[in-house]
């Protein structure tokens, strides 16, 4: 399962091979999804839907503000549809000014559209498009809040970018940005800039998503040798190509070449740290073409002086533009380029078409598959599923951190236990949360209602649905959720049911989810804060050894609970706590004798 997000530290007793966090690439197609008509209050956003229709009966068109240069494809395309405002470099002030006259607006990364935009819009604005891949710079909780859909154009620019990274690659490999410069200042070191070849080297993609696969395609024809990391891709997949799935571990520390092509999402953050460039051959080369803040570029720099790091080649930094006193950006090794990844004008003119299909499709009433916010859900269905829409997502959530292996994640079942019948529940909504539990941490893409089934499928991940029937009262719409994952290892062997699948069970207590089962053990454990898995020896005292450590560390523990196969045998304790242990705590528990393994969980 592949595409361009969390990388969530999990820790494992120091016996047990060390595996690294999954995470994923997300993409997203063209294709829409036709929202059926339905009765909306107007307080609730239903007087915009009803402008729409108004305005095509009178035959008016629909204004769409453009607030960066945009491709001539993609403006035509709009101008056959609705009336078109290029206005530039806007200040907020004017923005907030202009959006009360608009129904669209279509951005790239250069303007913020802000809580103030939405409700300065006056309830009009009912869409907005992202020229680009990332929308940090769109208040989408917002958006939401006023009713109005967000969306991204992922896909158009993955060739431009993957194509850049070959470039840095070569250029890198030869100087070439050095040995210009000293031409260029009159000198002729020609012994000094001697590159290596890249044939026969070997190439760690880290991110094997679309622009990953299409950087590897490229590296291939250059006679390279090629492994990946991404334990949410399919090893079939990048056979197929060529290229052998690793572990992290594997990838950073074999390769001659590392090219970067994840998300930066907060568990990616700095994942090339001091402890990564350590494990790293020395002399080995970097390119990044992803998300600047994956590198911490701190431990990059002395990594380069001490000679780990040979050459950089960095087209993205945490700060952009950098400083222009960056040591980094000065280093005689590093190679530097503006955010160049999709500027081709094949690339601008695809993102233009991309956004600009999107927009029209949402003013016409249809939602795109590469929108990144849920329509709005009736405030009664709301009321009824709320807790086990977080119960979903947070199983779905669990039970992603527990995967370990590079061999992918092809197939997910999700169980409701339920007195009520067929007709009587629509699974739909927690379906869509377990794949966002299952998808966001590892990925940067927003899973919701209207994307979730087309995410899922793009990645190749096949979620199946099983009944549970339960007799009783059908007062409460479920008993429990179950969420599965067969075929693949797991971090914490107790996970794994007795039919070898990743088990995870949980139920709603008191209005909240509590996980009530883990592989074959009873649990009982608020899913709130984060969790701690410990599988022990069933002996008195390590309750007490355990909440010791925490106390300790000025950790509270907000939950505990211990589930035994029989007295004297082997237990599972869960622990809930309110702030992430240190390392050195969670190593201190591991190193108590009677723990036969444990794993850190984040929520």
């Amino acid at each position: 399962m592949a595409a361009t997000s969390s990388w969530n530290p999990v820790f494992t007793h120091p016996s047990k091979k060390q595996r690294s966090p999954s995470w994923a690439r997300s993409s997203a197609s063209k294709s829409h999804l036709r929202l059926a008509p339905r009765r909306v209050d107007a307080a609730a956003g239903g007087g915009r839907a009803a402008s729409l229709a108004v305005l095509s009966l009178l035959g008016t068109k629909p204004t769409v503000l453009v607030t960066e240069k945009l491709g001539d494809a993609g403006l035509d395309l709009l101008r056959s549809f609705a009336n078109v405002d290029c206005s530039y470099d806007l200040s907020p002030e004017e923005l907030c000014t202009k959006i009360s006259l608009c129904d669209a607006l279509i951005v790239r990364s250069g303007t913020r559209v802000t809580r103030e935009v939405f409700e300065s819009s006056g309830g009009r604005l009912k869409v907005v498009g992202r020229a680009g891949v990332g929308i940090d710079n769109v208040d989408v909780s917002a958006a939401t809040e006023h009713g109005c859909l967000v969306v991204n154009a992922p896909t158009a620019n993955t060739i431009a970018a993957a194509e850049h990274g070959i470039a840095l690659l070569a250029s890198m490999a030869r100087n070439i940005a050095q040995a210009d410069a000293s031409v260029k200042a009159g000198k002729w070191q020609r012994s000094k800039y001697v590159g290596v070849s890249l044939v026969g080297k070997t190439l760690a993609i880290m991110g094997f998503g679309k622009v990953g696969s299409e950087v590897a395609r490229r590296a291939k024809g250059l006679g390279m040798h090629v492994i990946a990391h991404d334990p949410y891709a399919p090893a079939d997949r990048a056979r197929a190509i060529g290229v052998e799935m690793v572990s992290f571990d594997e990838a950073i520390s074999t390769s001659d070449f590392i090219s970067l092509h994840m998300p930066l999402t907060p568990a990616t953050s700095k994942i090339l740290n001091d402890d990564a460039f350590a494990k790293m051959k020395k002399g080995v080369q970097i390119v990044n073409v992803a998300r600047g803040g994956v590198i911490d570029e701190e431990a990059l720099l002395r990594a380069l002086d001490s000679g780990i790091v040979a050459q950089a080649a960095l087209d993205v930094f945490t700060e952009e533009p950098p400083p222009r006193d960056s040591k980094l950006v000065q280093h005689e090794n590093v190679t530097v380029t503006p955010h160049l990844g999709a500027s081709t004008t094949e690339a601008q003119e695809g993102v233009a078409i991309e956004i600009a299909d999107a927009v029209i499709g949402a003013l016409k009433g249809e939602l795109a598959a590469t929108a990144v916010n849920a329509p709005m859900v009736p405030a009664e269905v709301m009321s009824e599923l709320t807790p086990y829409v977080d119960l979903a997502e947070k199983l779905g959530r669990l039970a992603i951190q527990l995967v370990a292996g590079a061999s992918g994640i092809k197939s997910v079942k999700v169980g409701y236990a339920s007195a009520r019948g067929p007709d009587d529940l629509d699974t739909r909504l927690l379906r869509a949360m377990v794949t966002k539990g299952l998808i966001e941490p590892i990925s940067s893409v927003f899973v919701n209602l209207v994307n979730a089934d087309f995410t899922a499928k793009q990645r190749g991940l096949r979620i199946t649905e099983e009944r549970i029937v339960l007799d009783g009262s059908p007062e409460n719409p479920l008993e429990y959720i179950q969420v599965q994952i067969a075929n693949v290892e797991s971090k914490f062997a107790s996970a794994m049911s007795e039919s070898g699948e990743i088990r995870v069970e949980g139920k709603v207590k008191d209005g909240k989810p509590h996980l009530t089962k883990v592989g074959s053990f009873g649990v009982d454990v608020s899913l709130e804060g984060s969790l701690i898995l410990c599988r022990q020896i069933d002996q008195p005292g390590m309750i007490g050894k355990v909440g010791s450590l925490l106390g300790e560390e000025n950790v509270n523990v907000n939950y505990m609970s211990v589930g035994r196969t029989a007295r004297g045998k082997q237990a599972i304790m869960t622990i809930g706590v309110d702030e992430e242990p240190s390392r050195e705590a969670l190593m201190a528990i591991g190193d108590i004798p009677a723990i036969e393994e444990f794993v850190f969980l984040k929520l």
